[in-house]
Parts: C-alpha cells; structure tokens; sequence
C-alpha cells in the first residue's frame, strides 16, 4: 500500500510488483512446458510429435498476448537411414507496428537435448522439481525459462494495461539442438520482410560465468568438427586369425587423435595459433574485474581440477604417414561454424561481466551479416545451471529477476529511441 503522501509507483515498479506477486504462476508454466519432451536431436516421430506440440503451445501463448503469429513451414529432415522427420516451423511473432518506437527482435529455441533420469539426473528430467530455490529441469535453463521470461516481461505489461515501449518480434524455433534446420534460409528470405524494421535482436542462450553476477556476452568461438576414418578393407577381421599381423585401425586411430592435443590442452597442430588474435590490452583491462572464482567455477563442474589457473587435416596426413600403415585414412569437415563479435541495467544491483562465450550461437553471426541489425547476447543463467547435462536448473531468483529484466530493458530501449 502507498501513503498518501507517497508519490504513485512508476511504470516499472508496477511490473516488477506484478512480477513477483505472480511468479508461482510464471514458474507453473514453466513446469507445463518442461513437460513437453521437445528432443530434437534423438530421430524418433514420438518426440517429433512432442516438438510441434511444443511448437504450437508457444504460438497460442503468442496469440493470447494479442501477437500476430506466422508459423513458417520448415520441411523435412532426411536422416541417413532414409526415414524422413518433419521439421517443427519456426515461429515469426510481432506486436505492434508503431514507427514512433523502437522496435526489438529475441531469438529463442523450444527443443531440448535428450534426457533420462537413468543417466544420473536425480529427478525426472520432464518434470520441474523445484529445491532450494533451484527450479531442475531439461531445458529450464536452455532455452525455454529464457524464452518465457520474455513472454513474461510483455504479458505483465498486457496484464497491467500499459503500453508496450517496444514493438516486439519473436524468432522462435524447435531445433537449435539438431543445428536449426532451415532457419538460415528463412533468415535471408525475411531480410528485407520481417527484419526489415527490427532494430536490435537479443538471444538469451547463455550462461553467467558467475553464479550470482550478470554478465554480458559480446563474442562466441566459432568450432570445426572433423570426421577421421581409418580403414583396413571392407569386410570385418577375426582377431584370433588376424591380430598381430596386420595394421590395427584402431592402432592408427588412437595415434592420429593422441597427436592433436597434449596433456595441457594445448592443440599441437603446427601454425594453429597463428590464425588466432590476440586478447586486446582493452580486453585484458576488461577481463580484470570479471567476477570469476576459478574454485567456484571448479567445484560447480565437478571436476578434480582444470587445465590451467588462471589446421587439422595436414597434420593428420602427415603422422599417419609416419606410421607406414597399409590402412587408408580420410579427414572430413562435417560442420564449420564461425566465431561472432558484437561492435562494442542494472536490474540486479551491479554491473555485469563483459565475456566471450565458449558457446557456438551460428544464429548470431547469421541475423548480424544478413540482418546488419545489432546482435545483444542478453543470458539469464548462472554458470552451474547446466545446460545439455545431468540435473539441468535455472534459478527461481534468475528467472524471475530474468523476467524484470527485459521489462526494464523494453523501457531502456524506448528511452535510447527517443533520443536518437
């Protein structure tokens, strides 16, 4: 209750009021979506069934908020064993068309990697268990408590009957876990449609590297995955009649991937570092006031220790041929994906990290050279929410705080706007 002497409660006390007196029924919906077992990676038509469900509970959820909604169709997906899979669409969602704001786009995925409680989770996985204020859970964390935080943050703005600040765009997709298929293309197809009038793009698919300080992420590694095969004939050997006197494949194998990486970590392919940039004496400066307890950040991996404290095909060509062996070795790229770097509130009492991501976000790098829109890597999870593992959670206080986040930031976008 306010005195009425007391001045009323501003735009954005009146969310963040309305947000935490309503957070039981923000995280019920979490709980209702967690029990979709959206799995895009596993090939089964039953989890497939599971991502369009899923799918279609986040458009209607859009719908409700009064979002004009377009479910793009996105195909098949052909597997190797020749079964084709439908492909979930992807969502294209807008409120608001009013030229005099600004208009924000969040990127967000509704597919989870698979999960069973057998593999070491300590409750079901599709269940959302709340302990200690720790929400468990698959995809919690990655990327569905994210992607209703946004949902959030715009319908407690409905439910208050406030005008939006922002006009808002949802790219929405179901299989980020599976390597987007078909999003690229819809990307370029929509440049100069549904892009056209967006002003920033936001992507909420990361991690803290604290556990209870924010941070910002302005770049994310690109990765190379190669196939190496070695190969000794078509037929298989029995090893009571063979072994012994014949080039094991398995013997090159072991030699070829043991000569990649030594017991630091550092990669031993020659000339490697030499195609990557140094860390700027800026960075550095930045980097100094990182909230990064490297003990913290240890026991939340459960690992015994770290590595530190603080071109592949050549390489392989060339130690197989050290070995004399009569096998034959082939090196494949079966996928490359390339780094992204952004041109460089406080909601939660402090300034955030400025970080890079070990995470690959390919849809970054994508909307930004297609787009030439600014890319914002806005996380809301802790660094041991873990994500893709065992025991996945996001925080009660994340997701929530998570929610007014975007709140505030609607109202900080319109701000910036008005001043351009």
């Amino acid at each position: 209750m306010f005195s009425a002497s007391s001045p009323p409660p501003g735009p954005l006390e009146k969310v963040f009021q309305y947000i935490d007196l309503h957070q039981d029924e923000f995280v019920q919906t979490l709980k209702e979506w967690v029990a979709v077992e959206s799995d895009s990676v596993q090939p089964a038509p039953r989890l497939r069934r599971e991502l369009l469900r899923m799918v279609g509970l986040a458009a209607d959820r859009l719908r409700g908020l009064g979002a004009r909604v377009a479910s793009v169709d996105a195909g098949f997906q052909q597997l190797p064993d020749s079964q084709t899979l439908p492909v979930p669409p992807i969502l294209l969602a807008e409120l608001g068309r009013d030229p005099k704001k600004p208009t924000v786009c969040f990127y967000g995925h509704l597919d989870v990697q698979p999960a069973r409680q057998e593999d070491g989770w300590l409750t079901d996985p599709y269940t959302l268990t709340e302990v200690d204020g720790k929400l468990y859970g698959r995809g919690t964390t990655d990327n569905k408590g994210p992607v209703l935080a946004w949902i959030n943050a715009v319908s407690t703005f409905k439910a208050l009957g406030e005008d939006l600040p922002v006009n808002i765009k949802f790219l929405i997709e179901g299989m980020e876990e599976a390597g987007s298929l078909a999003l690229e293309e819809l990307v370029r197809k929509e440049k100069s449609g549904f892009f056209s009038s967006v002003d920033c793009i936001v992507i909420s698919d990361n991690l803290w590297i604290s556990q209870r300080k924010p941070a910002l992420i302005y770049g994310t590694r690109g990765n190379s995955y190669f196939t190496v095969e070695v190969k000794c004939r078509d037929q298989d050997f029995h090893s009571g009649t063979f072994g012994g006197i014949l080039n094991e494949p398995m013997a090159d194998l072991v030699a070829l991937l043991g000569s990649l990486v030594d017991a630091s970590g550092r990669i031993l392919v020659p000339g490697i570092y030499e195609h990557v940039a140094p860390v700027t004496e800026e960075e550095k400066r930045v980097y100094a006031d990182i909230d990064l307890d490297v003990e913290e950040y240890r026991n939340s991996s459960q690992v015994k220790r770290f590595l530190f404290d603080t071109k592949v095909k050549q390489h392989l060509e060339y130690i197989f041929s050290k070995r004399n062996s009569s096998n034959q070795m082939t090196v494949s790229m079966a996928l490359g994906l390339h780094p992204w770097i952004a041109n460089i509130s406080d909601l939660f009492g402090t300034e955030p990290d400025m970080i890079r991501d070990g995470s690959t976000i390919p849809i970054a790098k994508i909307l930004q050279d297609t787009t030439q829109k600014s890319v914002i890597m806005l996380p809301l999870g802790a660094v041991d929410d873990g994500e893709h593992s065992q025991n996945e959670k996001i925080n009660r206080w994340n997701y929530i705080e998570g929610s007014k986040l975007f709140a505030a930031f609607f109202l900080e976008m319109a701000k910036l706007h008005s001043s351009w």
